[in-house]
């Protein structure tokens, strides 16, 4: 099976509690894609940069089964640029600089081999950035995915409306999930954004675990508590790439295998955060994994002594 991920491939500048890392790798299609390539390697990406991107990044990411035949290179030009420090609890940030460079009138072309792809994730990047790849594909995706934000609820609501009617499931936070809806019941969040199109929708809720929807099915998993965290940039990345590498790797879109799926994404999650940039996922192996997974397992798992 194969997945395309289309989103950023760009530098981070970040300051959290524990440091600073300053041009780090990021962007959520490098996320997506390093996570999704710990569980399958037909791997396709869609993106644009600068020639300011590290070429031995670029040569690691081949390594690790990633085609970068849809990567746009555009000479003399800067890659996206973002930086921003996080507050004492991790759970918020300020942006402190956000540089589009090559971004600004990215047009995404798909080779010709990536328009068969079996799955699609679908980055944070405009609603009408993502609806172009979608009418590109030469059939449709097994699953579609896709991420947004509050900004293109502000400012491009009627496209991000287009696209939701598009897709199969939806990967945003909690607050993202009461804005789109306008409930701050998650419950009632999901039953509305349902009717807009999503049969599956996922929602964060970054160290308080992640919810699982399709119609009145629900699932839940916890984070798992760890005793550091160094980075949370690019943990909701790192989870989708996770979630669909998993999802790929099986072939099983039932809400059964989804479950498995939240699991292994968070656990992908979990290594991310332990390190600056994607350094965590650079050196991952499948036992690491496995491990961190059977912890997640022993969080929830449980049995019923006696009824009331």
């Amino acid at each position: 099976m194969s997945l395309l991920a289309v989103g950023t491939v760009a530098f981070d500048d970040i300051e959290t509690p524990m440091g600073r890392a300053e041009m780090a790798i990021g962007g959520a299609a490098t996320y997506i894609t390093l996570a999704a390539s710990h569980f399958l390697n037909d791997l396709r990406l869609v993106s644009v940069i600068g020639d300011d991107f590290p070429q031995d990044m670029l040569n690691f990411m081949r390594q690790r089964g990633i085609d970068l035949e849809g990567l746009q290179v555009k000479a003399g030009e800067k890659s996206f640029f973002w930086a921003g420090r996080y507050h004492n609890n991790m759970n918020s940030r300020d942006t402190l600089d956000t540089q589009l460079n090559v971004l600004a009138d990215f047009d995404p072309v798909l080779p010709d081999t990536y328009k068969d792809t079996d799955y699609l994730m679908l980055g944070n990047l405009t609603p009408a950035v993502q609806l172009r790849v979608i009418e590109q594909m030469n059939k449709r995706p097994k699953l579609i995915a896709l991420d947004t934000m509050n900004f293109w609820m502000d400012i491009a609501w009627d496209s991000l409306m287009e696209v939701l009617g598009k897709i199969d499931m939806l990967i945003i936070n909690d607050e993202e999930a009461r804005q789109l809806s306008g409930e701050h019941s998650l419950v009632k969040a999901a039953h509305k954004i349902h009717a807009l199109g999503p049969r599956f929708l996922v929602i964060k809720k970054g160290e308080h675990g992640a919810l699982l929807f399709e119609g009145d099915k629900l699932f839940f998993a916890p984070a798992l508590p760890l005793q550091e965290v160094t980075d949370p940039t690019g943990a909701g990345d790192t989870f989708a790439g996770g979630f669909m590498g998993y999802i790929a790797k099986t072939g099983d879109t039932s809400f059964e295998n989804m479950k498995r799926a939240i699991i292994y994404g968070s656990a992908m999650a979990s290594f991310c955060v332990e390190q600056f940039s994607v350094d965590a996922l650079k050196s991952l192996d499948a036992a690491q994994i496995n491990e961190r997974v059977k912890r997640f397992v022993e969080l929830v798992n449980f049995d019923l002594v006696m009824e009331i």
